[in-house]
């Protein structure tokens, strides 16, 4: 007996769509609309309701069929699978016939719910579609034609794998029926066929099925063909394919490749920026594919003065916006970036901040143009100034107001060739800087924020030449000219002031110590106007500043100026405030600086951090009681606070951590989900384990547990998970230098995380494997009976990591544990002796006399053991300069 079809009732249709004609209304009380909407989701038809409307009300409101079409689509991408397959029937069938519907709206609509099917319920369960999209892309109905080409380009875009699979029942796979058919249409009078077709064949660049690969000519073809089109979306989609294939295929554009360059040139000057920014992107492609970049040298007399003419600002940039003194206007939610704390890493060197984000993160023709400057200097480096330098120094002396913007390129390329072109430039940098320094001053706030970036860009070189009196004024000259500008009135030269600030310190360090006094003062004036976004920027430059000058900072007439301010605001902020992030990171930087000269602020610090982070582990399991919403980052800049007064003030912090339930809550860290909460936990508990371990004491074996669980490699290729194993390593080793004999119950399970991390070395983080070698080497020094039986079977690889390690007092360690291991079972390091050998050579000098005496011993063990034509053997096989090295200890 054949099934009914579904049919609508006449007074549910007409409830549905009154609801819908409300939710269209402006006026309409959305919140009621959406519960009765999620009312009428409870019944199991209510989907099929919604279709027929999409396809069949004729007599509705367009709007109101196209909100039923977009709320069915919302509802089949989370309920497709679970209805029923009669019900899914009939909204394919209902859809298909109106795929080339006559109202282009009620197309689109479709073709979105169609392509949200294709991805929940895949291609091959729907035979009757591929057949129809056919038949409309071959029809001479242009509503067909559009309608099939739409569906198709979303299927394209978002499951394009989807059609490059069998079909049963189908000869051949559906990207073989439909290529040839969007080739065809690359010839269509109509621009939106040709738009289409070209965005659908572009999607399967980077999956390039055979049906693409085999027909490579004709598609290339396609792109010449479409390359001079007169509607710019096309243009902009032929430039997109360039860059795609010289990025994943360069070979493909390779016969072509003088005509595709000539061509991008001349696109990059399109009147419409949107067509000029894609072809744009092909430089900074081309250089990073192609292993022969110099193919491009002919043509850089033409290109470098198309990227500096786009360099100017364009009349529609939101950046003019800026160019008032706003700096009393408070800032926007909006106007606040998220930000990111990264927790501390033991032993890594800070990883390289995105220091060239040019502060509003819009990405434009303006940005990519002087991005492809920036890595053609990197390239083709001084070879670029005889064309560079005369277009920039002719738009430098341009004086006229009108000709702002070409002044304000000409500084930015200055910018942007700045490391590449250096030695090029240096010689001229006292005229360069005698240039700039003026512009600092300009009437114009946007010359003023990017003349601050440049400067920033030469920072290394300014520094360089402060061992001469010229070099040393030269570097004043800037110095004072960022601070004035710190106290700009305009925000964003504010930022950017701020920002190359921090550039300069970074690269000045101790240099900035007799300017300490008037760069506080102009730091602290800026801390009092600046409004909130520009606030944390110069909490980072006293961080900075911190950093860079380090105990110099420890003196009263500093500190009086710095700390009021700093401890007002600290005091002011409520523990739920997020503006609490930057100001924890500053103090930590300050607490590390000062060491113990920061005691005198230590106590209400140690409190609020204890308490931040008690209260946050509180709010995760109850919210309401603990009167703040959850957010690790309070607790990750706490735990990091703590590690930097640990840090700074040494034994001075063991009264805290007495008087404190931080211990409790420490261990509570250590065992939390979140990786960056357990990653600065651990570096705190190393960091407690050097100064006080005895406050660990009464939790020993619970830290030690944990610390190892995190060394097991589960999951070797996350980052977040590295960098906790890291910490943990360290923490372990930390601790087992202070507890001794009562790190033995763990030693072995420690070790066996230890060993594979050291036998699969290859890709691995470096830090972890420094600090897995001197933690191993460590457990050997205080349990040498534990570990020593099991030393054949990780000598080599441990050798071999110890050599990489430079010489401090964590490498010392790790030697101590060497010999001990050694004088256990010296048996066991006799295949390993060559690696072993090379270890002891890597030392520049042992600075601990009595260490340099036992590795002495060592060797003469050895040498005495083997007798003296085997010693001699294996001393043969090592280079002439390891050979050297090692006469220092008397073998």
């Amino acid at each position: 007996m054949a099934t009914a079809i579904w049919q609508p009732r006449e007074e549910g249709l007409r409830e549905i769509c009154g609801v819908l004609e409300e939710y269209r209304s402006p006026t309409s009380d959305q919140a009621r609309i959406w519960q009765q909407l999620q009312h009428y989701s409870q019944f199991p038809d209510f989907n099929n309701y919604l279709a027929f409307i999409l396809a069949r009300a004729e007599g509705k409101l367009v709007e109101v069929r196209q909100a039923a079409g977009l709320l069915l689509k919302n509802n089949l991408r989370t309920s497709f699978q679970s209805l029923s397959p009669s019900y899914q029937a009939y909204i394919k069938s209902e859809l298909v016939p109106c795929i080339g519907a006559a109202d282009r709206h009620i197309r689109s609509t479709v073709g979105t719910v169609i392509s949200v099917i294709v991805m929940q319920g895949h291609v091959f369960n729907w035979p009757e579609l591929l057949q129809a999209l056919v038949n409309c892309l071959d029809s001479s109905d242009f509503n067909h034609m559009e309608g099939a080409m739409d569906a198709l380009s979303k299927i394209c875009e978002d499951i394009p794998e989807e059609l490059d699979t069998e079909v049963p029942g189908l000869a051949e796979r559906p990207i073989n029926v439909f290529m040839p058919r969007l080739f065809q249409m690359f010839q269509s009078p109509h621009a939106s066929l040709r738009k289409l077709a070209l965005g659908s064949v572009n999607q399967f660049i980077v999956l390039m099925p055979a049906a693409l690969l085999m027909s490579m000519d004709q598609y290339l073809q396609g792109l010449f063909l479409l390359a001079h089109d007169p509607v710019a979306d096309v243009r902009k989609l032929v430039c997109s394919a360039l860059v795609q294939l010289i990025e994943i295929r360069p070979s493909f554009l390779e016969p072509h490749l003088r005509n595709v360059i000539e061509y991008m040139l001349q696109a990059n000057k399109d009147t419409d920026d949107e067509v000029a920014l894609e072809a744009c992107e092909f430089w900074t492609a081309y250089c990073e594919a192609h292993s022969h970049p110099e193919n491009l040298m002919e043509f850089l007399p033409r290109l470098i003065p198309v990227l500096l003419s786009n360099m100017a600002y364009a009349e529609d940039d939101e950046s003019l916006d800026d160019a008032e003194d706003d700096e009393s206007f408070p800032d926007r939610d909006q106007d606040l970036k998220p930000r990111f704390h990264s927790s501390r890493l033991h032993g890594a060197d800070n990883p390289d901040e995105d220091d060239d984000d040019d502060i509003v993160n819009v990405w434009n023709l303006r940005k990519c143009s002087a991005a492809a400057l920036d890595v053609l200097s990197n390239i083709f480096g001084d070879e670029i100034l005889p064309t560079t330098m005369p277009l920039v120094q002719a738009k430098l002396s341009t004086a006229e107001d009108a000709a702002w913007k070409e002044r304000e390129a000409a500084v930015l390329a200055l910018g942007a060739i700045a490391e590449g072109c250096y030695s090029g430039l240096y010689p001229h940098l006292p005229e360069i800087v005698a240039f700039l320094t003026p512009l600092l001053d300009d009437k114009f706030p946007l010359i003023r924020s990017i003349t601050c970036w440049t400067l920033s860009r030469f920072s290394k070189w300014l520094v360089q030449g402060t061992g001469n009196q010229k070099g040393h004024e030269q570097f004043d000259k800037v110095l004072m000219g960022l601070l004035r500008r710190i106290l700009d009135t305009n925000k964003r030269v504010q930022e950017a002031a701020c920002s190359a600030f921090a550039t300069l310190e970074e690269e000045a360090a101790e240099e900035l110590a007799p300017r300490l006094e008037i760069i506080l003062q102009h730091l602290i004036i800026a801390f009092g106007k600046y409004q909130r976004r520009n606030l944390r920027i110069v909490y980072d430059a006293i961080g900075t500043l911190a950093d860079a000058v380090g105990g110099e900072l420890n003196q009263p007439k500093y500190l009086d100026i710095l700390m009021p301010p700093l401890i007002s605001k600290w005091q002011e902020l409520s523990n739920s405030d997020k503006d609490l992030f930057p100001l924890l990171e500053c103090f930590t930087s300050i607490a590390q600086a000062l060491g113990p000269g920061f005691t005198q602020f230590a106590e209400p610090v140690f409190q609020r951090c204890v308490h931040l982070i008690q209260s946050q582990l509180m709010a995760k399991v109850d919210p309401v009681s603990a009167g703040v919403q959850y957010d690790k980052e309070f607790i990750v800049c706490s735990l990091d606070l703590l590690s930097g007064l640990v840090e700074g003030l040494g034994s001075g912090v063991e009264s805290l951590v007495a008087q404190s339930n931080l211990r409790d809550l420490l261990l509570q860290c250590c065992a939390d989900v979140a990786a960056d909460v357990r990653q600065s936990a651990f570096a705190l508990l190393g960091d407690l384990s050097k100064v006080c371990p005895a406050h660990l004491h009464p939790r020993l074996p619970e830290f030690l547990n944990i610390a190892a669980k995190q060394l097991v490699r589960n999951t070797p290729d996350l980052k977040e998970t590295v960098s906790v194993a890291n910490n943990a390593c360290w923490a372990i080793g930390e601790l087992a230098v202070k507890v001794h004999q009562e790190i033995a119950p763990v030693v072995l399970t420690v070790i066996s995380s230890l060993v594979p991390i050291l036998m699969n070395a290859e890709g691995l983080n470096k830090s972890l494997l420094e600090n897995s070698a001197i933690t191993l080497g460590r457990l050997a020094w205080v349990c040498p009976e534990v570990v020593s039986p099991h030393m054949e079977h990780f000598m080599q690889s441990w050798c071999a990591a110890l050599g990489m390690i430079r010489d401090d007092i964590e490498k010392e360690d790790a030697f101590r544990g060497l010999c001990a291991m050694v004088r256990a079972n010296p048996s066991g390091a006799l295949n390993s002796l060559i690696q072993l050998l090379k270890a002891v050579a890597s030392w520049h000098e042992i600075r601990s006399e009595e260490l340099h005496n036992e590795v002495c011993q060592v060797l003469q063990g050895y040498k005495q053991m083997l007798g003296n034509g085997a010693w001699e053997q294996c001393m043969s096989t090592l280079d002439p300069a390891v050979r050297e090295k090692l006469s220092k200890y008397q073998v």
